[in-house]
C-alpha cells in the first residue's frame, strides 16, 4: 500500500465505533432494517438479503460454551467456485512432523523484513506448534512481517482462532462483521472460520500469532480472586456492522487441515450488512489489563498474569493460555522479584511488543521470541540476577515494558525453517553462564 493508501487506512480506523463485552450476544445492522425482529431465517429476510448461520461449535454444545452467529449478507457464502490448492508459502500447520522435538532453550531476534511486496497472509511465516489441526487439538506459533496491505484478497482460517499480537505497525482489520484496528500494545482475535482482509496503518507491520486449534479462547475464571480482576470483559471491543457490496475478482484463501487453498470470487465476501451472535471478533488494549499481584513476599505464578485461555478436557490445564507482563508494581518484602528459575510441564513461548522484559538484560528484544519447551531449566540471567539480589527493596514500577507468553500443554516442535533460521540466536546458553557458586556450609 502506498502512503496514501496508509492514511486512507488511519483514517478509516480513526472513526471506527464499537460494541463492547467479551462472549456477549452483540447484534449490529449497517442498514436501518436489515435484522430481522422474532426470528433468525424468515421466509423473506429484510431487505432481500441472504440469512446464513457461522457456527463455531456444534450445535449441542452447551448454551454456556456454545459459539454461532447469524449473518444477513449480499449473497450466500455458498455462491462459490471450486477452491484449489496453492503453495502454502512460509505457513505451516499442526502436526509438526519436521524436526524432532528439542529440548534446548532457544531464541530468535525478529523476523527479517520481506524483500518483495508481502501482505500480511503472505508475511505470516510458522515457527511450530503442537497437536493435530485435524482433531482440533493444539496451537501453532506465527510470525507475520509486512509491507502492504492485502489488495482485493480476504483470508479465512477453519483450523482454528487466530490471537493477532501487532509489535511494530497498526493494523486495520476488515472482517465479515465489521473492522478492527489493532495498533502494538492491542490484541486482536479472529474467531475460526470468520473472513477477513488486513489493511496496514503504516508502511510496515510485523507482530506475532497464535493459532488456536483447540476449544475458543475465554475469560480465565477467577477463583479466589472474586469477582473483579485481570482482564475484565467490558474491555473487549467487537466491531459493529461494516459490509462491502463490490463486484469483480477476489482471492479468497482458506487454511484447511494445514494447507491453504484458493478460490476467485466475483464479488467481495465481506458483504454482511447486519448480524448478531457471540462468534464475532474482538480488540483488546493490553495495557487495561488488571494486574494482581502479591502484596507481601514472593513473586507470584505466572498464571496470574493470564488474559485468555482455551481449556482442555484437564480442568486447569489450558491446551493454551495467554498471558501478559504489563506494567505493575513490585512491592514484595525479602523476595527475589523478577521471574524465579523454574522448571515447568507447559512449554513456554514468550515475545516482546515494546521495551526489556525485567528478567532479561541482553538480547530478547521487541520482535524476538525464545521457546522453552516442557522442563526446560530457565529463569532471569545472570546480570538480572546479580541486580536483583543486591537491590534496595522500596516500591518499584515496571513500566518500561510489555511482554507476553503462549503457554501450552504439549512440547513445541519446530519447523525446519525455525530451527535453521538465519535470525536464531547462536549462544542463547550463555546468559546463564557465570552464575556463581555462593553455596557457604
Amino acid at each position: 500500500m502506498t502512503g496514501t493508501g496508509n492514511e486512507r487506512a488511519r483514517k478509516t480506523a480513526e472513526g471506527l465505533a464499537y460494541s463492547s463485552g467479551f462472549g456477549n450476544e452483540h447484534s449490529s445492522e449497517a442498514v436501518t432494517g436489515a435484522l430481522p425482529v422474532g426470528r433468525n431465517s424468515p421466509q423473506r429476510a429484510p431487505l432481500g438479503l441472504y440469512a446464513e448461520q457461522l457456527s463455531g461449535s456444534a450445535f449441542t454444545e452447551p448454551r454456556a460454551h456454545n459459539r454461532r452467529t447469524w449473518l444477513y449478507r449480499v449473497r450466500p457464502s455458498a455462491a462459490h467456485p471450486a477452491f484449489t490448492r496453492v503453495d502454502n508459502g512460509a505457513l505451516r500447520g499442526a502436526p509438526f512432523t519436521e524436526t524432532a522435538p528439542d529440548p534446548n532453550r532457544l531464541r530468535w531476534n525478529p523476523l527479517p523484513a520481506p524483500a518483495a511486496p508481502t501482505d500480511f497472509l503472505a508475511g505470516l511465516w510458522t515457527l511450530g506448534g503442537n497437536g493435530d489441526a485435524t482433531q482440533r487439538t493444539g496451537m501453532a506459533i506465527h510470525l507475520y512481517h509486512a509491507n502492504t496491505s492485502m489488495d482485493r484478497r480476504v483470508f479465512s482460517d477453519a483450523d482454528g482462532e487466530l490471537l493477532i499480537v501487532p509489535e511494530h505497525g497498526g493494523l486495520l482489520i476488515r472482517t465479515e462483521l465489521g473492522l478492527l484496528r489493532a495498533e502494538p500494545g492491542h490484541v486482536a482475535l479472529v474467531p475460526r472460520g470468520v473472513r477477513f482482509r488486513v489493511d496496514l496503518l503504516d508502511a510496515t507491520a510485523r507482530g506475532y500469532v497464535c493459532e488456536n486449534y483447540g476449544q475458543p479462547f475465554q475469560l480465565p475464571d477467577l477463583g479466589p480472586i472474586g469477582a473483579n480482576g485481570l482482564a475484565n470483559a467490558r474491555d473487549f471491543l467487537a466491531p459493529t456492522a461494516a459490509y462491502e457490496d463490490e463486484e469483480g475478482p477476489y482471492e479468497v484463501v482458506n487454511k484447511f487441515c494445514g494447507n491453504l487453498w484458493k478460490a476467485t470470487y466475483d464479488h467481495s465476501p465481506l458483504d454482511v450488512v447486519a448480524w448478531h451472535g457471540n462468534h464475532v471478533p474482538y480488540v483488546y488494549d493490553l495495557r487495561r489489563f488488571n494486574v494482581i499481584g502479591s502484596i507481601s513476599y514472593d513473586h507470584p505464578d505466572p498464571s496470574i498474569f493470564t488474559v485468555l485461555t482455551s481449556p482442555s478436557d484437564t480442568p486447569g490445564l489450558a491446551g493454551v493460555d495467554f498471558v501478559v507482563f504489563a506494567p505493575r508494581w513490585l512491592v514484595g518484602e525479602d523476595t527475589f522479584r523478577p521471574p524465579y528459575f523454574h522448571r515447568n510441564v507447559m512449554s513456554e513461548y514468550m515475545g516482546l511488543v515494546e521495551g526489556a522484559y525485567d528478567a532479561k538484560a541482553e538480547g530478547f528484544v521487541p520482535g524476538g521470541g525464545s521457546l522453552h519447551n516442557m522442563m526446560s531449566a530457565h529463569g532471569p540471567d545472570r546480570e538480572t540476577f546479580d541486580r536483583a539480589s543486591a537491590a534496595e527493596l522500596k516500591p518499584q514500577k515496571i513500566d518500561d515494558g510489555l511482554a507476553f507468553m503462549f503457554e501450552t500443554r504439549w512440547p513445541v516442535t519446530l519447523t525446519g525453517q525455525a530451527a535453521g533460521a538465519g535470525h536464531l540466536q547462536s549462544g542463547y546458553d550463555g546468559v546463564w553462564q557465570g552464575l556463581e557458586r555462593h553455596f557457604r556450609p
